[in-house]
């Protein structure tokens, strides 16, 4: 069917989430050789649009750069400050966090937002922000979303926000972060790989 070009391909329609067009404050990166040994060290952020019957919804996730695990999102109907502050809310409460912990972002208007800025500082975070035109430092994230897309929002169409909150938190929770094998990962999910990381540690 290939070679006939008898094959369907779906169109995906793109919708940019980085404004960058600011004026807040821009961190710089320091995520130039940076190489995570540990959980918690790296934390990334990033947004992607969902499509709903109707409407777009926003989903702001946050990644450990180590393990690629998932630990913190939330999905709304507006892409602003509130939504990305709620994700980090949730990592925030499930995570630990030390001076060491870098949180790296796009140069996106939410993430330079002074709520977000004042909240990573109270727990002294350090903030690091994209070199401008640069994607590949952010490789990680768009990995993770490709992946979500794939084997979960692109298999269901869901038909309210409630509806699509459910099934991306289930899928997250109870699949990407503790069944989905990862080959960069020696193929464990990323809750084993912490595991046994902090076996190793403790050993």
């Amino acid at each position: 069917m290939r070679e006939e070009s008898l094959l369907c391909y779906l169109k995906r329609h793109f919708v940019r989430t980085t404004d960058s067009r600011h004026g807040l404050a821009v961190y710089p990166n320091l995520m130039s050789d940076v190489v995570p040994t540990a959980p918690d060290q790296i934390w990334y952020a990033d947004l992607t649009y969902i499509r709903l019957r109707g409407e777009f919804v926003s989903l702001a996730c946050i990644l450990d750069g180590y393990s690629r695990r998932c630990v913190g999102w939330q999905l709304s109907r507006r892409m602003d400050a509130q939504l990305v502050v709620d994700a980090l809310e949730m990592a925030l409460a499930s995570r630990h966090v030390s001076a060491r912990l870098i949180h790296h972002a796009d140069r996106g208007v939410q993430y330079a937002s002074l709520a977000y800025v004042q909240r990573l500082q109270s727990v002294g975070i350090q903030i690091s922000l994209s070199a401008k035109g640069n994607v590949y430092d952010h490789a990680k994230a768009e990995s993770f979303f490709k992946t979500l897309k794939q084997e979960e929002v692109y298999l269901k169409q869901y038909q309210t926000f409630e509806e699509a909150k459910a099934n991306i938190g289930q899928f997250l929770e109870e699949v990407y972060n503790t069944k989905r094998l990862h080959s960069s990962l020696g193929y464990v999910p990323p809750a084993e790989f912490e595991a046994a990381c902090r076996q190793e540690l403790h050993s």
